[in-house]
């Protein structure tokens, strides 16, 4: 059976992310594409109210479900679309540790502050402040196979980049450069590790 391909949407809130994704399932034509959100994750959780603790425990448990669902998605033969925020520097190295690098078309999904600011107020479903947190952290790594900035491209426009640039993929991704630079010949020995710790 071959392994489905994995288009993964990294950005703040707010960048375009889901956008692209819903116009890529759109312009996407060789294939069978199914976009897994962490959003949609997050919003499958019970609705009680969980104290901190709780409920940080939970969002982890959830960020780790929700790599590990793409991975079955994607070793089975189904082509996933992945919208992901990688703000914390464990959600990258679980990823790194459970998703299959060469499968992996990593995109990075930018946008100015100041416009992430205004669609954030524009929405009003997202806390004030929460995208502009998020700026100095989900790109830290510096790596990918594509980047787009959604300031200047319609997502129609960064779909069809994608889908134009998704044959021509290297053969050595972002996230195989990445899985040696953060996990060296550790590898899936690491998911372990990280399992434990987060």
């Amino acid at each position: 059976m071959t392994a489905g391909r994995i288009i993964f949407l990294n950005g703040t809130s707010s960048s375009g992310k889901s956008s692209v994704a819903r116009e890529l399932l759109d312009v996407l034509d060789d294939g069978v594409f199914f976009h897994l959100a962490v959003d949609g994750f997050n919003a499958m959780r019970t609705k009680r109210t969980l104290g901190e603790e709780e409920l940080e425990t939970a969002l982890r448990r959830t960020r780790m479900g929700f790599h590990r669902s793409i991975a079955a998605m994607a070793e089975v033969g189904n082509d996933v679309i992945v919208d992901h925020v990688l703000s914390e520097r464990w959600r990258l190295l679980d990823c790194l540790s459970v998703l299959p690098a060469e499968d992996v078309l990593f995109v990075g999904v930018h946008c100015p502050l100041e416009e992430l600011v205004r669609r954030e107020q524009a929405r009003g479903d997202r806390p004030p402040g929460l995208a502009a947190h998020q700026y100095d952290l989900v790109h830290r790594h510096g790596d990918y196979d594509l980047e787009c900035d959604t300031s200047r491209s319609s997502p129609r426009e960064c779909a069809e980049r994608i889908r134009d640039f998704l044959p021509l993929r290297p053969s050595r991704t972002a996230f195989a450069r990445l899985r040696d630079r953060y996990l060296g010949e550790r590898g899936h020995d690491e998911a372990d590790r990280i399992s434990g710790q987060v």
